[in-house]
C-alpha cells in the first residue's frame, strides 16, 4: 500500500486521539497492512504508526516488541 493511500485512509477518520493503537489501525483500515509489515518492513510499520498519531516512545516500544 502506498503512503498516499494510507494518508487518505487516515484522513477519513476523526477522533484518533481517543482510541487505542489497535482501534486506530482498525478504524483507518490499516490493521491488515500493519500486521503484514511489522515483521518484514519496520520502517513502513513506523510510518503507519506515525500516520495514526502514535507518539514516538510508543512507536519505539511497539516496534522493538517485534
Amino acid at each position: 500500500m502506498t503512503d498516499e493511500k494510507m494518508i487518505k485512509l487516515v484522513n477519513k477518520v476523526n477522533g484518533l486521539g481517543g482510541m487505542t493503537v489497535n482501534e486506530r489501525l482498525f478504524a483507518c483500515g490499516l490493521i491488515n497492512e500493519f500486521d503484514k509489515v511489522i515483521k518484514t518492513d519496520k520502517e513502513k510499520a513506523k510510518r503507519i504508526l506515525e500516520l495514526i498519531q502514535v507518539d514516538k516512545n510508543s512507536i519505539d516500544n511497539i516496534i522493538s516488541a517485534y
